[in-house]
């Protein structure tokens, strides 16, 4: 039996990714692995795939916006979320699912695909300013003078917990797995993926050269603020690590890979040759990670890429292909 909202703990840990779990069952896709040749990625064994953007509204951060729904009370005027555009699309679908007003802010540079799917699901969309750090501001404007539920993309527990689920499920399907391969933004995901494994598997963090949020912590020491811009920064573009996730991530001393926007691009025309994938730039730092060579499996390294998001024109994938 899952609790009642008003008795959620809102702690960040493998027994809260579980309660989400059963929280989100029946909501959130239980997302397939696919084992393919590795010889079409730059790996010498096969690759499993973690088939995130398979998810209803596109992409893994459906996870989190669930839990976010189902954990906690929503007052009347509803929930407001910022985003680069995967987060408010997840929002503003779960809000549409379980009955309430949606308020999402994007920047500038959301992709017109995102802005799309956020009007299609209900939600009253508003465009403030040019990154990703803009757009917080304004929904945290907003959510002082409404009252409404603040979901935030990356540094919450609850979110976090959510996004774990993913962590858990592919613990089920890849058992005895060594690394996971994940992108990051504001590192939710691969904070997520720490919290479930802890020290169990090697995490390698992949990020766009010109989005280098966790990158540039590690380096620090701690979160700092970065410059984005390039394919990947309408779902990668926050300007810097949350601190959750840092405090997660950090310990487990994750392994850090930047891909250049040519060999992301690379990348996701590949999946769709090679596979009739449709992934975002975002979702394809990963694959792009194996195919430059940015990160090398040892031989009998077991692990597992996760294709996060595929939030996107599909005209913009390979027009050629």
């Amino acid at each position: 039996m899952v609790a009642p909202a008003s008795e959620v703990s809102h702690e960040l840990s493998p027994e809260s990714i579980s309660a989400a779990r059963s929280r989100v069952a029946g909501h959130v896709h239980r997302t397939p692995v696919l084992e393919v040749d590795g010889e079409r990625f730059g790996s010498g064994t096969s690759v499993p795939l973690k088939l995130e953007y398979l998810q209803p509204p596109g992409s893994f951060k459906a996870r989190g916006a669930a839990n976010n729904l189902l954990a906690r009370p929503v007052p009347e005027v509803g929930v407001v979320a910022a985003s680069g555009g995967n987060h408010g699309v997840a929002v503003a679908w779960a809000a549409q699912r379980f009955g309430h007003p949606a308020h999402i802010f994007v920047p500038g540079i959301a992709a017109a695909a995102k802005v799309e799917r956020l009007r299609a699901f209900g939600a009253v969309v508003h465009v403030e300013g040019e990154v990703y750090r803009d757009a917080q501001v304004a929904a945290d404007h907003h959510q002082h003078e409404t009252g409404a539920m603040k979901i935030h993309p990356y540094d919450s527990p609850v979110t976090l917990s959510g996004a774990g689920t993913m962590a858990a499920e592919l613990d089920e399907q890849c058992p005895g797995i060594d690394t996971v391969l994940v992108a990051c933004g504001g590192g939710g995901l691969a904070a997520g993926v720490g919290a479930w494994f802890g020290d169990r598997v090697r995490i390698v963090v992949v990020e766009g050269e010109q989005t280098p949020t966790l990158h540039a912590a590690l380096q620090a020491g701690h979160p700092v603020d970065v410059e984005v811009s390039g394919v990947t920064a309408d779902a990668l573009g926050a300007t810097r690590v949350g601190d959750l996730p840092f405090s997660v991530l950090a310990p487990l001393d994750p392994v850090s890979v930047l891909v250049s926007d040519e060999e992301v691009m690379a990348a996701r025309a590949t999946l769709w040759r090679e596979l009739r994938i449709v992934a975002e730039p975002s979702a394809a730092t990963t694959v792009a990670a194996l195919a430059s060579g940015s990160y090398r499996p040892e031989p009998d390294e077991r692990f597992a890429v996760v294709i996060c998001g595929a939030n996107t024109d599909p005209a913009t994938v390979s027009p050629t292909a």
